[in-house]
C-alpha cells in the first residue's frame, strides 16, 4: 500500500459531532479525510443526496471524479467521467432534481458548452445532453450555473467570462436537455462580465437572481419571470471607500428573520499576474473585505456592511463563500481563499453584520472548489485545490473548537523499509525527511532514530520520526506542502509499511 494512503488511514484525528447550541466563536475545522483525484486542477466541488446516500462531485481539467461521503466525513472514490472534447475545466457544477430525475449540470469552460449528466442510483453519471454555444447565447468560457425553480418549470441560468460576456436562461426539459429562453449581453449598466457567482432569493413570491461581475467590478440584481425570462433591477459598482468588489467573485445569500442578505466576495485584480486578462486596468487596491448587501422589497441590492480583512482574518483572495448553517437569528459562513490558502469561518447576525469566527490554514489554495454539506447533525466542508501538482480533495468537519492553549502537536511517523531497499536509499530517505524542517514553516522540531527495542513487538518497523507542530495550521501546511509531497513520491517505492499517530502535549 503506498505511503500516502497509510497516512490517510492512520494519521487522521476524529472528533465528536458538532453541537450547534454552542456559541459560534468556538467552532473550528477538523480534517477528516483526503483523497487523490484523476482530474487535474480542482476548480469546482458540489454534492448531492440521493436514496439516503451522499455524493461529492469534483471537477477539474478533463474530467469529474465522484465520491461517496459517509457520516464520519470519509470519502470513497466511486467513478470518473470524461468531459466533452476532454476539455474543461468543469466549472459551476450544480445538481438538482427535475420532475423526478436527478441531474448534474456542468459548465465546460474551454469546451464552450453545458453538459448535462443523469445521476444514477449509485451516484455515477450518465450523459443526458450537450448544449453548445451559439451566436445567440453566452456559453463561451461558461463558468457559473444556477438552477431556478418556478411554479411550472425549472430554468438553468448561465454566466460566462472573457469573449462573450452576458447572462443566459435555458428551460430544463424532463430529459435534461436545455431549451434557450433568453440571453442578455453585458452592457455598461449591468455587471455580467465574468459571472463567477450567482444566488437566487424569493421575496414576496417573486424570484430574483444576483450576479457578480468579475471584470465589471460589481453586482447586479435581476427579476425572473415565470417563463424564465429576466429583467435587470439594479447594479452596485465598486468604489474606493466602503465597497470591495474589484474582481467580484463568490456570491451567496441567506434569509434571517424578515431580512434577505446577499454576501459577495472578491479576488482583487492585483492578485492576477496575467495583466492582459484584466480588462479594466486602472483599478485601485484599497484592501480586501467581504461585502454584505440587504435586499429591499423590490429585489434591489442596497450596500449594508463589510467585513474587512486584517491580521486576525484570512480573507485575501476570496474565491468561494458557502453557507454552513442557518438558525433563526444567525448564519455560519465559510470563505475559501486562494491567496491566503485558508478557510475562514464567519458569523452573520440578524442585523446583517458579518464577523470572523475562526480559520484554518489548509495548506493549499482554494479556487472555487468548496462545498458545504450536512449529514444529520454534522456539518462538513469539502475542498479541492487548484494546484496541478496536488490533485487532492479534502473533507473537514465544522465542530466545537478544542482548547489547544499552551500545547504543541507531535506527529509520529514509523517506517518499515522494503527488504530490497539499499542502505544508501534508506540514508537518502532519512536525510530528505530531516530536511523538511528547513523547507516547511511551522515545523518547530524533527527528531528521529533507529529502533532499539528488544521486546519483539516492533512489527518490522525500523525508523521513527517525531515532528513537532506549533498548531493545527502547521500540520495542514506540512501535509499538503510540496516538499512533503516530494518526499512521499520519492521514498514511497522503498516503503513497505508506515504507521502514523498524532497527539497533543504541553509545550516545554
Amino acid at each position: 500500500m503506498p505511503f500516502i494512503k497509510y497516512i490517510v488511514l492512520f494519521g487522521l484525528v476524529f472528533f465528536s459531532q458538532v453541537c450547534w447550541s454552542q456559541s459560534s466563536d468556538e467552532l473550528m475545522l477538523y480534517r477528516q479525510d483526503f483523497k487523490g483525484l484523476s482530474a487535474n486542477n480542482t476548480v469546482t466541488v458540489t454534492s448531492y443526496d440521493k436514496n439516503d446516500s451522499h455524493f461529492v462531485y469534483v471537477g477539474g481539467f478533463k474530467g469529474i471524479d465522484v465520491f461517496s461521503l459517509n457520516e464520519d466525513g470519509q470519502l470513497t472514490e466511486l467513478s470518473s467521467h470524461e468531459l466533452y472534447k476532454e476539455e474543461g475545466p468543469a466549472r459551476g457544477m450544480v445538481a438538482d432534481n427535475i420532475n423526478g430525475t436527478d441531474f448534474l449540470f456542468v459548465a465546460n469552460k474551454h469546451g464552450d458548452a453545458i453538459e448535462t449528466f443523469e445521476i444514477l442510483s449509485n451516484g455515477s453519471l450518465k450523459r443526458a445532453s450537450l448544449t453548445l454555444d451559439t451566436d445567440e447565447t453566452h456559453l463561451g468560457t461558461a463558468i457559473t450555473l444556477q438552477v431556478v425553480h418556478m411554479d411550472k418549470a425549472s430554468y438553468l441560468f448561465i454566466g460566462g467570462l472573457e469573449e462573450t460576456p452576458g447572462l443566459s436562461s435555458f428551460k430544463i426539459e424532463d430529459d435534461g436537455k436545455l431549451t434557450h429562453v433568453q440571453s442578455m449581453p453585458d452592457t455598461e449598466e449591468i455587471h455580467t462580465d465574468g459571472i463567477i457567482g450567482m444566488h437566487t432569493a424569493k421575496i414576496d413570491n417573486t424570484t430574483y437572481l444576483y450576479t457578480g461581475g468579475f471584470q465589471d467590478n460589481g453586482v447586479s440584481s435581476f427579476r425572473i419571470k415565470e417563463n424564465g425570462k429576466f429583467k435587470h433591477v439594479n447594479s452596485i459598482s465598486d468604489n474606493t471607500t466602503d465597497r470591495y468588489l474589484t474582481g467580484a467573485y463568490p456570491v451567496t445569500g441567506v434569509t434571517l428573520g424578515d431580512n434577505h442578505y446577499v454576501i459577495v466576495g472578491h479576488r482583487h485584480h492585483k492578485y492576477y499576474k496575467r495583466g492582459n486578462f484584466i480588462k479594466r486596468k486602472n483599478f485601485i487596491y484599497h484592501g480586501d473585505a467581504v461585502s454584505v448587501f440587504k435586499v429591499d422589497e423590490k429585489g434591489a441590492l442596497v450596500p449594508h456592511s463589510v467585513l474587512k480583512d486584517d491580521k486576525t482574518t484570512k480573507l485575501s483572495g476570496q474565491t468561494r463563500i458557502e453557507v454552513v448553517s442557518v438558525s433563526a437569528n444567525k448564519a455560519i459562513l465559510a470563505v475559501g481563499t486562494r491567496d491566503d490558502a485558508s478557510i475562514q469561518l464567519c458569523e452573520l447576525n440578524e442585523a446583517g453584520v458579518l464577523s470572523p469566527v475562526n480559520y484554518l490554514e489548509t495548506g493549499f489554495s482554494i479556487y472555487y472548489g468548496l462545498r458545504s454539506h450536512q449529514i444529520g447533525d454534522k456539518h462538513f466542508l469539502i475542498a479541492g485545490s487548484n494546484q496541478f501538482d496536488l490533485r487532492k480533495v479534502v473533507s473537514y468537519e465544522v465542530a466545537p473548537a478544542i482548547d489547544r492553549k499552551e500545547k504543541v502537536l507531535r506527529h509520529i511517523v514509523n517506517l518499515r523499509y522494503k527488504d530490497e531497499a539499499s542502505a544508501a536509499e534508506v540514508d537518502a530517505a532519512v536525510a530528505m525527511f530531516v530536511d523538511l524542517k528547513d523547507k516547511i514553516p511551522g515545523i518547530t522540531d524533527i527528531e528521529w532514530g533507529v529502533n532499539d527495542s528488544t521486546e519483539g513487538a516492533s512489527k518490522g518497523f525500523t525508523h521513527s520520526f517525531v515532528l513537532t507542530f506549533k498548531d493545527e495550521h502547521a500540520r495542514e501546511i506540512y501535509l499538503f506542502h510540496k516538499a512533503h509531497l516530494d518526499l512521499v513520491s520519492k521514498i514511497g517505492p522503498i516503503i513497505a509499511d508506515v504507521f502514523v499517530m498524532d497527539y497533543w502535549t504541553k509545550a516545554e
